[in-house]
């Protein structure tokens, strides 16, 4: 999903890439290459770097902003990347798709570490848990800061109050956007029923003239700032924010939310199936697992780790971990090519409509 200055990270990524590519070192690196695409800011960067001098295994990493973004690239070119960290809905059109590589566990052992019901609710995407790793987890709700909200925040309606005009941030991503109309109305964030999606997308092309900025990564900082009131935002992305401006709250509407996994899976073409298989099973350290924690905020599902989150705030954070029978919960589901381009055609009418 998701994090600091993106314009920062992508210039880091091509540092890597540039001086990975321009590389002879084998000596360095004798163990050969490793291609990783991840979400902007979505580890700690001293991973990589232990990671490699561990391994000697040579790491270009990129990143993406948004699943489709990423299915797009793997479409155009399945061996372009190792090992991918998308969300629960694409590695299961990625597994339809027969775009991805099972996985040989023997090389994964640290596999132990993470939580029975993590994997578990991989099942819903995955369901053998033959391709994927849980790497994150979280919700989506709505971030608010309570100096220019001075109401109880406990519904999406709010999203549509016209008070708070211009100071409203909305996901620019099809699935999450259309969650929250859709859950507004009392339908699935998973419906494939044609009205339910016209009546959700009129919903957020009346909500357009309220809506300051659809963005992603930039909503945290935005919120942090005070540029805005209220935004809608991943629950990891809230974590942060809360240390970063004590005025900034995050609730998970009454009407429900979606509760996401990010997981690392291989590519069917991967050209370095086992240096990706050695990542994963690195990522599943409880060390390294903690270290990402502690950096990017997103609840981990590894279990040790969680055991050695020495901040007990953090540790008891409802926000982190919170307890899923307390709020009406889904997760996305991929729903077919054909209901695919039904969403797709709903948010484009969404994006290009005029107010």
């Amino acid at each position: 999903m998701k994090k600091r200055l993106i314009s920062a990270l992508l210039t880091f990524s091509l540092v890597l890439s540039v001086t990975a590519c321009g590389s002879t070192d084998t000596a360095k690196y004798p163990n050969g290459k490793l291609y990783v695409y991840n979400w902007g800011e979505y580890i700690d960067e001293d991973v990589i770097t232990e990671f490699e001098n561990e391994t000697g295994i040579d790491v270009i990493y990129d990143m993406f902003e948004t699943n489709e973004i990423m299915f797009a690239k793997l479409a155009q070119d399945n061996s372009a990347y190792d090992v991918v960290c998308p969300s629960d809905y694409m590695i299961q059109k990625l597994i339809e798709n027969d775009m991805l590589r099972e996985l040989n566990f023997d090389n994964i052992p640290n596999i132990k570490n993470i939580g029975e019901q993590y994997l578990e609710q991989s099942k819903d995407f995955d369901a053998e848990n033959k391709y994927a790793v849980p790497y994150c987890w979280g919700t989506v709700g709505i971030l608010y800061n309570k100096t220019m909200v001075n109401e109880t925040v406990d519904s999406w309606d709010i999203l549509w109050d016209e008070k708070y005009s211009g100071q409203i941030l909305m996901q620019d991503s099809v699935r999450d956007a259309m969650m929250v109309a859709l859950l507004r109305n009392g339908y699935s964030l998973n419906s494939t029923d044609p009205a339910e999606i016209d009546a959700a997308t009129d919903d957020l092309i009346d909500q357009k003239p309220l809506v300051q900025a659809y963005v992603v990564d930039q909503v945290r900082d935005k919120m942090i700032g005070g540029e805005a009131a209220l935004g809608v935002i991943y629950s990891g992305e809230a974590i942060y924010t809360a240390r970063e401006n004590p005025d900034l709250v995050y609730v998970v509407p009454k009407e429900g939310t979606n509760v996401w996994i990010d997981s690392w899976v291989v590519t069917k073409e991967s050209k370095n199936p086992e240096n990706a298989e050695k990542w994963i099973n690195f990522m599943c350290r409880e060390d390294i697992a903690l270290k990402n924690f502690e950096y990017i905020t997103y609840s981990t599902p590894n279990i040790a780790a969680q055991e050695n989150i020495e901040d007990e705030d953090i540790k008891n954070s409802k926000v982190a971990f919170p307890d899923l029978d307390s709020f009406s919960t889904e997760s996305y589901k991929y729903l077919g090519n054909a209901v695919d381009r039904m969403y797709n055609d709903a948010w484009m009418e969404v994006k290009s409509a005029d107010y």
